[in-house]
């Protein structure tokens, strides 16, 4: 009878156990308010979860680079989100990679035909390939859009103003601000984000939040403002042919980086080899960058035409998917053909080997952009100055929107770090500050409100909150079960509770755009995996029925098994 009693025992399947990664609340109230919810939910659906802050240099290191994950809340970093951008978070071919592309490890042949479809398509075909697609990602759930913030920051204006008229969240908007007073030399920002203080790589997925600093010291070949694709380092762009695509790209005259060499030609092919593979090809197998390689993976080959005209030839896709290529950041040749060598780190899961490119910390930074670095105090401050020899100092020559034509409008510009949201604000109140670089909690919405000498800036963004599941681990890996995790998600009471109103509810990436089908569309609740529950509570006996019906079963302690 023993015997049969500890076969029995060996027989029984374990008891689900999930952790969801998050930051802490010094660096993102929303980010573990939501995990804690969440795990919530999942403890009265008998999932035994645990909630696991940490800061976004260990987040990102864990989830983007090691895979290290079940279950993680993340902003998605961009400004702008396009259709194309689908690609690298959703594509099988990336699924083993690290860094942006397809952190979840999703994998659907039917959803990489379609992606592909989406680039080398257009009009209705185009639009109903990126409807499926978006079909699939609700039923399957590879991540779950939570819905798009709004970003609340104070600013004084005390020393600058336009402070309202801002084009969004792009880094591009200090640029169309105004100096109140012409004696003030410096615009002063506060973060709680300690990265940008001791890395400015661009590369590196785990040091940027959305690359806002990085974007105004490197330049790319265009630039997007208010919607619209501006040509930026290069002055103008000839496409030569459409199918595949091919476009030459003339830079503006006497470009120099900020060592004082000259950007040419040759540095932009450079950029795309090096985006392609960051060994340039001395390594075995190709060694990817841990961002753009969306972007990057659309060009097949770039090549100096002469000093200052580079041909890029693209894969198969449109010109209008082309154009994505064209914002990646440009990097120096001199700077960073070195970077190319063979770099052992510890802590960093980036495959059989890794490169300098992806581990070097880039302080001092030689970009070309309208900013370059002047000093930094690491985990306390960093100092950006004005880039004399940029073509905005030459606003006659530039051909830009007036608002971002004119250079830039102070000579230096520091950011501070601090350890919390209210501290801040009152950096910004008491005249130490400018402004908050990154949103607040929305419960300063008053305190920032009753300051007459303040402006309570709030901007909606396309960097959407998820909750990303791990597919290459069970039972992640079932998209029945991590449908019915979705459906433990009330986002009405994440909007009301979490987010005080400032938010979105979402289905899609593509919310708010003519891309999301109209059957995805925000109606109270999600038209795909509806809440569970009522009222922000979840419904025990339906979502064991959920369960029950997709296959899986509770002990007699009411805790979900294992298949």
């Amino acid at each position: 009878m023993t015997r049969l009693r500890t076969l029995a025992n060996r027989q029984q399947p374990d008891p689900i156990s999930l952790s969801v990664k998050c930051l802490p609340v010094d660096e993102d109230p929303y980010s573990v308010a939501i995990a804690r919810q969440v795990a919530q939910w999942f403890e009265t659906a008998g999932i035994d979860t645990t909630v696991q802050p940490m800061t976004a240099e260990e987040l990102y290191r864990q989830t983007l680079v090691n895979h290290e994950f079940d279950v993680f809340v993340g902003q998605y970093p961009s400004h702008t989100i396009q259709p194309d951008a689908l690609y690298s978070l959703l594509h099988s071919r990336f699924s083993v990679e690290a860094g942006w592309q397809n952190p979840f490890g999703y994998t659907n042949l039917t959803v990489d035909d379609l992606l592909a479809e989406q680039r080398r398509t257009s009009g209705k075909r185009r639009a109903e390939a990126v409807a499926e697609i978006q079909r699939h990602l609700v039923r399957e759930c590879p991540f779950v859009v939570v819905g798009f913030p709004d970003v609340i920051r104070a600013a004084s204006n005390e020393r600058f103003t336009g402070w309202r008229s801002m084009a969004g969240l792009s880094p591009l908007h200090l640029l169309s601000l105004d100096r109140s007073d012409l004696s003030v030399t410096t615009l002063r920002a506060t973060t709680p984000d300690v990265r940008p203080t001791t890395n400015l790589n661009p590369l590196v997925a785990p040091f940027r939040r959305s690359g806002s600093i990085t974007e105004l010291i490197y330049d790319s070949l265009a630039r997007r403002y208010r919607g619209d694709l501006h040509p930026w380092a290069a002055a103008e762009f000839e496409w030569t042919a459409e199918s595949p695509p091919v476009v030459r790209a003339t830079l503006r005259e006497d470009q120099t980086w900020h060592d004082g060499e000259a950007l040419t030609a040759d540095d932009v092919a450079f950029t795309y080899a090096l985006l392609a593979d960051t060994s340039l090809g001395s390594f075995d197998e190709p060694v990817p960058p841990l961002r753009f390689r969306g972007r990057a993976s659309l060009v097949e080959e770039a090549t100096a035409l002469d000093d200052r005209t580079v041909e890029i030839e693209f894969g198969e896709c449109t010109p209008e998917v082309a154009t994505r290529a064209l914002t990646v950041p440009l990097l120096a040749e001199h700077v960073w053909e070195d970077r190319a060598a063979r770099a052992d780190v510890s802590g960093l899961n980036l495959g059989s080997a890794t490169t300098e490119a992806l581990v070097a910390s880039a302080v001092p930074p030689v970009g070309s952009g309208p900013l370059e670095f002047e000093s930094a105090a690491g985990r306390q401050s960093l100092t950006l100055s004005r880039f004399e020899d940029h073509f905005l100092e030459r606003p006659d020559q530039t051909r830009l929107p007036g608002p971002i034509a004119s250079g830039v409008p102070f000579d230096e510009f520091e950011l501070r770090f601090v350890g919390s949201d209210a501290s801040a604000v009152d950096l910004v109140a008491n005249g130490d500050a400018d402004f908050t670089s990154v949103g607040v909690g929305p419960d300063l919405v008053r305190t920032i409100g009753k300051q007459q000498h303040l402006t309570l800036a709030v901007d909606q963004t396309d960097s959407f909150y998820f909750l990303g599941f791990n597919a290459r681990r069970t039972p992640l890996s079932n998209p029945r079960f991590r449908h019915l995790l979705s459906r433990l998600l009330d986002r009405k009471t994440v909007t009301e509770s979490i987010f005080d109103g400032y938010v979105t509810p979402a289905v899609s990436p593509l919310a708010g755009t003519d891309w999301l089908p109209s059957d995805l569309a925000w109606d109270e609740d999600h038209p795909v995996t509806s809440f569970l529950g009522s009222g922000g509570s979840v419904n025990k006996l339906r979502v064991r029925e959920a369960f029950r019906d997709a296959g899986y079963r509770y002990d007699e302690q009411d805790r979900l098994l294992r298949v």
